[in-house]
């Protein structure tokens, strides 16, 4: 049923920023549609994807070990404590590092939000079509997959981002599981505590657009020692 659901999400391709004056506005509305819903094209490849036999032996779930950098999103609706994947993701890892010892997450808000999917934050224009102005490489990695909890990058669709480059600064937690997606979007963090207010998130009223009526804001977040 989930996978119906899923199939029900209408889906935004999107175009690089490098463009004319009219594709670069369709490249700034592109994000508020990433990452890409399910959609008949993704269901061979999904099924493959949630096959158990297909499943990594890595234990993406487990609490951190003492002594790792963890993310910790304090929001207007409780805290969220991640566990981060510098030995997979290095690249993502310092880039969100260092934008949350900028704070530069401070004071955004959570603008994409559809409950069984994900919720989506990290932008400074605060409707999806911001960020710092540069991208980050990908990262993907068949140990880092989309199980709930997951935090990813958003980025450019493949018609005009072939190489899967990360947006600078817009993430998404993963609320269902959302495999699909795997190999696809760079996975570099997990939820391992308040996992129950990604839930409240992405529970709450939004629009015809996604974006929730009340602002689901990030007050700070920052980088702790486990």
């Amino acid at each position: 049923m989930k996978n119906l659901y899923l199939l029900l999400f209408s889906i935004s391709l999107i175009m690089l920023t490098s463009c004319t004056p009219s594709a670069q506005k369709d490249a700034e509305e592109a994000y508020r549609g990433s990452p890409e819903q399910l959609d008949a094209k993704n269901i061979v490849e999904m099924e493959k994807l949630t096959n158990p036999d297909a499943m990594t032996k890595f234990d993406q779930t487990a609490d951190p070990k003492s002594g790792d950098e963890i993310a910790v999103i304090t929001t207007n609706k409780g805290v969220v404590k991640i566990r981060l994947f510098p030995e997979y993701t290095p690249k993502t890892v310092a880039n969100f590092k260092k934008l949350a010892d900028e704070k530069f997450y401070n004071g955004l808000i959570f603008h994409r939000v559809i409950e069984s999917f994900m919720i989506q934050g990290g932008d400074p224009k605060g409707d999806g079509t911001g960020g710092p102005g540069y991208t980050v490489p990908a990262e993907l990695n068949a140990n880092l997959v989309h199980h709930p909890g997951a935090l990813a990058t958003a980025r450019l669709g493949d018609q005009v981002n072939p190489e899967k480059a990360s947006s600078g600064s817009q993430f998404y937690i993963v609320h269902g599981d959302a495999r699909f997606l795997d190999r696809a979007y760079t996975v570099f963090g997990q939820v391992f505590e308040g996992m129950d207010i990604v839930d409240t998130i992405a529970t709450v009223e939004t629009d015809r657009g996604d974006m929730p009526l009340e602002d689901i804001v990030m007050e700070k977040v920052e980088i702790e020692k486990y």
